[in-house]
């Protein structure tokens, strides 16, 4: 009798563990977790991954993965870091997400091999646990700016009697509160965008304790640390070989939220690892750049092939939903608007010497037009936000072989003799109708002519026509 009760008590704490498990409720954007790794009565790690270029979709992901891990009771958020880099205004996103958490946020680069670079750098700055993985490194966080890099001006002179800094030492002189130092090469603009990621990420440092006089070599002169030099000059925390290393390693740590001090119990917490879901995945391929441009080229050619034969239908409803996402997708993304009048401009022209031939000259510009506006269409050196290369290359091709193609129609057009109208008439031959000398009758395409002729001419004899005048016929014996 005791072994039923027991047993019944088990199968109970059982099924309202499933039905917790099975209510678990998720914030939009955030896809089912996976079930947790440990006994769910420890509370929970929600795990986030941010594993290639930071861009809308990886936004709208963490932001809505943090809320469902406050929402459902996870003690400590793991945000699992692999990046290049990416958008400024979703990085952004993010860091406002994280400094607004109630719950703890621990960054990790992980696995080895990975980096937190740029955008991810400043990621790692602002969460309030920021780890790394053996054999990873982060910085690299100088902005890069739509329209490309300037020519590199001369460096500004070193002060009498101190060194020039070097990337990575954490010795070397910087400027009090961030400041610019004299001399800084480069436009105004581009002095006020630095200047601005340099506060930004000082006071991301600041707030956290840590390295903010490495963290501005970061974003001045782009330097670079490997995980034991990151732990060594204060930059991040801890370095893990795992994550149930990590959560093993930070229990107990003392982290500041808002105004108040949390001690973190993360020792044996079951695992949940939160997945994006479809409305999220579907955002990240519409901004992927390469897709956004194909769909504008898509909506484009769709609405003129419309245009050019009413009542088709396909084409106009496939081109006008593809231009309205591609349309949406650049107003998500950076886009070089000039880049994409030069693309619109270029397929223009390209489409009008269908209709005005002018030898290749309108095509040629207008592919010109469109290689130039596709390569800065999305002008940016951050990787994965910008468009192919080879897929410029084939569209470009193949508006070069089009171009060609017609260059070689009409060439040959002007070399044939004419076919149509009166031209078309001289040399063909016409019947001679009954005899005649000077003036006659002749047949020709099933019509009788008017014909004059110095030659005697006999009935039946085929006649070559020489010349039309009106509605008569100069001939000739053949």
């Amino acid at each position: 009798m005791e072994t039923l009760v027991c047993s019944t008590a088990h199968s109970w704490r059982t099924a309202l563990a499933l039905l917790a498990t099975l209510t678990l409720r998720t914030a939009p954007g955030v896809a089912a977790a996976a079930p947790p790794a440990a006994d769910s009565d420890a509370g929970t790690a929600a795990v986030l991954e941010i594993n290639g270029p930071i861009g809308p979709a990886t936004s709208r992901y963490v932001v809505h993965g943090i809320e469902a891990a406050h929402e459902n009771g996870s003690r400590v958020v793991v945000l699992e870091l692999d990046t290049p880099g990416g958008l400024d205004s979703a990085m952004r996103d993010i860091i406002r997400a994280i400094l607004a958490s109630p719950v703890p946020v621990v960054s990790y680069v992980t696995p080895s091999g990975a980096r937190a670079a740029s955008a991810g750098t400043y990621i790692l700055y602002a969460s309030h646990v920021a780890a790394m993985a053996p054999a990873t490194n982060l910085g690299a966080a100088t902005p890069v700016s739509i329209g490309g890099e300037p020519e590199p001006g001369s460096p500004p002179l070193p002060t009498p009697g101190t060194n020039p800094p070097q990337d990575g030492n954490p010795k070397a002189p910087a400027p009090a509160g961030g400041a610019a130092p004299p001399n800084l090469p480069g436009s105004a603009m581009e002095r006020k965008v630095v200047n601005d990621a340099v506060a930004y990420i000082r006071g991301l440092a600041e707030e956290r304790g840590r390295n903010a006089d490495w963290a501005e070599q970061a974003v001045r002169g782009a330097a670079s640390l490997s995980a034991t030099a990151a732990l060594q000059q204060k930059v991040i925390d801890i370095i893990a070989p795992d994550l149930p290393e990590l959560l093993a390693r930070i229990d107990g740590r003392e982290v500041r939220i808002g105004e108040r001090t949390v001690k973190l119990a993360t020792r044996g917490l079951a695992v949940l690892r939160m997945k994006p879901d479809w409305r999220t995945q579907l955002l990240a391929v519409i901004t992927n750049p390469t897709v956004a441009y194909g769909l504008m080229l898509i909506g484009i050619w769709g609405l003129l092939l419309e245009g050019y034969n009413p009542g088709a239908v396909l084409p106009g409803v496939a081109g006008s939903v593809c231009l309205l996402i591609a349309l949406f997708a650049f107003q998500i993304l950076s886009v070089n608007y000039a880049g994409l009048a030069l693309v619109v401009l270029g397929t223009a022209m390209i489409i009008s010497e269908f209709f005005f031939p002018t030898y290749g000259s309108l095509g040629v510009g207008g592919l010109i037009a469109f290689v130039v506006g596709s390569l800065i269409l999305f002008d940016t050196d951050i990787p994965g936000m910008n468009v192919g290369r080879p897929l410029i290359g084939a569209f470009a091709t193949m508006g070069g072989l089009v171009i060609a193609g017609i260059v070689y129609l009409a060439s040959r057009s002007m070399r044939r003799p004419v076919a149509t109208g009166t031209q078309g008439m001289i040399g063909e031959s016409a019947e001679v109708v009954a005899d005649f000398t000077g003036k006659g009758k002749v047949r020709y395409g099933g019509e009788l002519w008017n014909a004059r002729s110095d030659a005697a001419l006999r009935a039946g004899d085929l006649a070559r026509i020489v010349r039309v005048e009106g509605l008569t016929l100069w001939v000739e014996p053949r």
